[in-house]
């Protein structure tokens, strides 16, 4: 048997877990810039889990993505989530679209903690959670982005 090489790799979806803050900040890198409509937010209070359906950039695509800037749809989701709280989101218009720019995590009492995603224009979801379990799972082949431009941070 031969150990795998670089070669063999191959564009595959993503499919991560993240069961702590440093396993957490590798997914808020691949998640920054994507865009969801306010209708795609879900908490399924019983089952104790939030959802989120996001038009993700490609990050990982490297110095392909200026050539060819890339989206694909994508399920980010939190388990174990026993409260949700919003800030800074009209929740009534559904043709509101929210830009995800970072998740964080701070334990309170641990394993328990909350988790934060910051969106552009000050808003915020905070989960208060059990325990870090998210997942991050693409669900549609990469589509072209339809700006065809990759998302800037200014200075």
């Amino acid at each position: 048997m031969n150990d795998a090489r670089f070669e063999d790799g191959r564009e595959a979806p993503l499919n991560l877990g993240a069961m702590d803050a440093d396993d957490l900040s590798v997914v808020s890198a691949l998640v920054q810039d994507g865009v969801f409509p306010a209708t795609e937010m879900r908490w399924d209070r019983s089952a104790r889990r939030f959802a989120l359906l996001i038009n993700r950039f490609r990050w990982e695509e490297g110095p392909a993505r200026a050539a060819s800037p890339e989206r694909v749809q994508s399920l980010l989701v939190f388990e174990g989530v026993t409260g949700v709280a919003s800030n800074g989101i009209d929740r009534t218009d559904r043709d509101t679209v929210l830009s995800l720019l970072s998740i964080a995590f701070e334990a309170t009492d641990a394993p328990a903690g909350q988790v934060l995603l910051t969106l552009a224009g000050d808003g915020a979801i905070r989960l208060s959670v059990e325990a870090l379990e998210a997942t991050l799972k693409d669900v549609t082949k990469p589509y072209m982005a339809p700006s065809k431009k990759t998302p800037e941070h200014p200075d």
